[in-house]
């Protein structure tokens, strides 16, 4: 599996509803498609939930090359570049992934980024990772490493933003769940 996604900073001033209506007419687009275990249209609001931005950052998780190809250069992507420019794109590979059907359901994704030490071996990192991860009670989560940038991104599912007071990290709202057939 495959771990996409792209930020888009937004100006502080920009119209979120121009977001939130382009993912209602558009995002069932992706729905079903090709390799795509499911993609989150997530945004950040300047001021919601201690946000400092305006953001549009879409979350894949690709069973496979061929899809995320299919979908980067078979002109599905080039509705980005066409509305906001080149963005760069980070990928990663799913460590953990305890996520599930009840994703659909869910109105926030909350991140959480961490370092991955350097040291003498990563044997056992997935253990540790889980281990030592901030706890949030009945949110399904998924673990995405970086190699190229030795850290990783836990993204937790969760509907009552009062779990995550005490945590530092960025809260998305989820506009819509596209996922596999």
């Amino acid at each position: 599996m495959i771990g996409m996604q792209y930020k888009i900073v937004l100006p502080s001033d920009y119209n979120m509803e121009i977001i939130k209506e382009r993912v209602k007419k558009n995002g069932f687009k992706t729905d079903g498609f090709d390799d795509l275990k499911f993609k989150l249209y997530l945004i950040t609001e300047k001021g919601a939930n201690n946000n400092f931005s305006n953001s549009y950052c879409p979350l894949y998780l690709w069973k496979d090359s061929e899809g995320m190809n299919k979908f980067l250069f078979d002109g599905f992507y080039d509705n980005i570049i066409s509305s906001f420019g080149w963005q760069h794109i980070d990928i990663g590979i799913p460590l953990i992934d305890t996520t599930g059907d009840s994703i659909k359901e869910i109105k926030y994704l909350f991140e959480v980024t961490k370092e991955i030490e350097a040291g003498e071996s990563l044997k056992g990192l997935s253990d540790r990772i889980e281990r030592d991860m901030p706890k949030i009670a009945g949110a399904e989560y998924i673990v995405i490493y970086s190699p190229e940038k030795w850290r990783y991104n836990i993204f937790y599912f969760i509907d009552d933003l009062s779990k995550v007071e005490e945590i530092d990290g960025v809260i998305y709202s989820i506009l819509h769940v596209s996922q596999e057939k």
